[in-house]
């Protein structure tokens, strides 16, 4: 590679950088802002949108809504995520890939189309629209990158450590718990924190599952409907601190765990 060619790439790397910190700069700021409208200058700042956030009874209930689905649907997504992965691990037989594809069918639907497929489902089963809905759908949607990291992690396993449980009486239940699962548990973590936030941001399948209380998405649009204002930047900038530190401990986790001597 060239040096104009890699003064090219850096210009890139940093053009598509300050692309997407941009915005997310903009939204904070404006966060800041002494006015019930959005734009420049700003000619006074405070914090009182930000504290709103967290005194607005509305706002904080629809997060520990979205925040309990999310951590349901997750765990849902992780037991049959990781459950057809060990399946499908090291065995050839007929319908594999048939099997395979249909498990990773729900990442490649549209969302708007997935959420009317699982409307018409919950009305056919006689399910009512409410929580449990909304987490039958994340939790569904949510296997497919369950799979396939567990799946990639699974392949680095060496066939070794299963041989070596078999031989010291373990059956294959308690290898599974002995030796499998604690072998992936940074990809499980991994998963678990993308799952979690693919579920705490839906909106589509919220929207078309939900009840009479609305989800954090959902309530974010509601408010849109009546215009944009400094509170709906500081809620999106709430919630994005938060998400920021949840995927630095994930990051973090998964590379500590990685590094181990028994991993």
């Amino acid at each position: 590679m060239t040096r104009n060619t890699r003064i090219l790439m850096q210009c890139l790397y940093w053009a598509f950088v300050v692309y997407l910190l941009v915005p997310l700069a903009l939204m904070m700021v404006m966060g800041f802002k002494d006015s019930k409208f959005i734009g420049f200058p700003i000619r006074s700042w405070t914090l009182d949108w930000y504290l709103g956030v967290f005194g607005d009874a509305q706002v904080v209930s629809a997060m520990l809504y979205s925040l309990v689905i999310a951590l349901v649907s997750t765990a849902i997504a992780l037991a049959m995520g990781t459950w057809i992965a060990v399946a499908l691990s090291g065995r050839a037989f007929w319908g594999r890939a048939l099997v395979l594809g249909l498990a990773l069918l729900p990442a490649v639907i549209p969302g708007v189309i997935s959420a009317i497929a699982f409307r018409i489902s919950a009305r056919v089963i006689g399910m009512d629209p409410g929580m449990w809905a909304i987490i039958w759908s994340h939790a569904i949607h949510n296997v497919p990158f369950v799979l396939l990291v567990v799946m990639a992690r699974l392949s680095t396993l060496p066939k070794s450590y299963g041989e070596a449980a078999r031989d010291l009486g373990a059956d294959p239940f308690v290898a599974f718990f002995r030796v499998t699962l604690p072998y992936l548990t940074p990809s499980l973590i991994g998963g678990g924190v993308f799952c979690m936030l693919l579920s705490f941001d839906d909106f589509v399948r919220s929207f078309f599952l939900g009840g009479y209380e609305p989800t954090l998405p959902v309530l974010i649009f509601a408010k849109l409907r009546s215009g944009m204002s400094p509170e709906i930047n500081a809620i999106s900038t709430v919630v994005l601190v938060l998400t920021a530190i949840l995927g630095i401990w994930a990051e973090r986790s998964m590379r500590k765990l990685s590094k181990r001597p028994d991993q």
